[in-house]
């Protein structure tokens, strides 16, 4: 600890305050779900883009986010692992802030795109006569292009106004990687415009694709009690099931790490921590395994392609 205030050049990530020793073992079950997520979100991009029969707007959709997760798990992971085998704590003060840029950025782009699967959804169940009107491929990249420029526009002034802090009281960070909130109160400065302003943008982000994705939930499921048959119906809820599996485990993990870091002081540092780092490592990892397991295309595009190699 620094009694005077200064400029840092580099921060140290203390990894998971409180469980220092125990966490060469917690490294392990991180190091295999960081393998997993990255071996099966690798595997359905290069299906997906090998297999014909796969090129759909909702696979296209499906390998855009295999790609985001290998990325925003990518982001975290190596450094995460590097603190627990080699006690590599110290990161750059700009290598801080871009960490922070790619981890909030692709979690933005995560929340688009599984906003775009709900919606990719509802006009398969609800007008599948002119789905292939109106999701089509310019639409596609046009919504790609949307969540780029909103990650960059709401998570680039957060990154600004850390930069334009005057000095900081300490270059040490409880957390295994460069949480905006984390690194915000290290400030020696008044931080209740970044605090509202990292507010804003996890409601921007969070808020309304959430309640976009509720909302087309409410209208597919509304959609398929009207189906006559009721196999299309089951047809239509086995479609749906994965992608419910994707956002829940992604939002109630994102809400609890998100209110835990500013409102949970009752709760232990390290059981914060640990859920935080899980929530951006588990969900790219279930990913693969839920539409892998659930759609019957990708199995066998994926069995077609092993058996060929």
């Amino acid at each position: 600890m620094i009694n005077s205030t200064f400029y840092p050049t580099y921060f140290l990530l203390v990894g998971i305050p409180g469980l220092e020793n125990e966490q060469i073992w917690i490294s392990i079950p991180f190091c295999i779900i960081y393998i997993f997520a990255l071996l099966g979100n690798l595997m359905i991009v290069v299906v997906i883009l090998v297999s014909p029969r796969l090129h759909q707007p909702m696979f296209t959709f499906l390998s855009m986010l295999a790609f985001n997760d290998g990325l925003l798990c990518t982001s975290v992971a190596p450094k995460i692992l590097s603190i627990f085998w080699f006690n590599d704590r110290s990161i750059s003060f700009n290598g801080c802030l871009l960490q922070m840029f790619f981890i909030h950025s692709f979690t933005s782009i995560e929340s688009g795109l599984l906003f775009s699967m709900a919606f990719d959804r509802y006009i398969a169940i609800y007008n599948p006569l002119r789905y292939s009107a109106i999701i089509t491929s310019r639409l596609i990249y046009r919504l790609v292009i949307v969540f780029l420029v909103r990650a960059v526009v709401l998570v680039g002034p957060c990154l600004v106004m850390i930069k334009r802090f005057p000095a900081f009281k300490t270059n040490v960070i409880a957390h295994s990687y460069c949480e905006h909130m984390a690194v915000v109160k290290l400030a020696a400065a008044d931080i209740r415009v970044n605090s509202i302003l990292g507010l804003l943008v996890a409601f921007t982000i969070v808020g309304v694709d959430l309640l976009f994705i509720l909302l087309s939930y409410v209208m597919i499921f509304n959609a398929v009690f009207r189906l006559p048959s009721k196999n299309a119906r089951l047809k239509a809820f086995n479609t749906c099931t994965p992608h419910i599996c994707v956002f829940l485990s992604l939002y109630s993990m994102a809400i609890f790490s998100f209110l835990s870091h500013r409102y949970g002081k009752k709760i232990p540092p390290y059981i914060h921590i640990i859920f935080s780092d899980i929530y951006l490592l588990v969900p790219p990892m279930l990913n693969p395994l839920v539409y892998g397991m659930k759609t019957s295309l990708i199995r066998e595009e994926v069995w077609i392609l092993l058996w060929k190699h």
